[in-house]
């Protein structure tokens, strides 16, 4: 759940990498989110669930892209890519950069060093 609220907290950040395990956590939760409140909506039967679930896709659009660019980044490619249905999967299932990109500092020794001190 940190990882979902981490993405929201970065509403619309472009900039940077996202791990593979933060845009896959987001992907769950947002998932579970959207199908429980549709699920929910048709089998209480009241239009207003539904329209709440329309309301959330909307506001979690923004969001989606944004870790999505940012999953892109990690492998050292544009967020264009994402454009591309096949190979953005396959981008997003595949290990990031190790060390710093173009696009930023490796993500994954960055909350390693947190773990650490800890």
């Amino acid at each position: 759940m940190n990882w979902y609220l981490k993405v929201i907290s970065q509403y619309a950040d472009f900039s940077g990498r996202a791990r593979r395990k933060e845009y896959w956590m987001f992907f769950l939760f947002n998932m579970i989110f959207a199908y429980g409140l549709q699920i929910l909506a048709f089998a209480a039967e009241v239009p207003a669930l539904l329209f709440l679930a329309v309301i959330y896709s909307f506001a979690v659009l923004i969001p989606s892209l944004a870790v999505g660019v940012r999953r892109m980044h990690d492998v050292g490619k544009s967020g264009w890519y994402l454009l591309i249905p096949i190979y953005s999967f396959i981008l997003a299932v595949t290990e990031g950069d190790q060390g710093d990109n173009t696009y930023g500092t490796d993500p994954k020794q960055t909350q390693d060093v947190k773990l650490q001190k800890v």
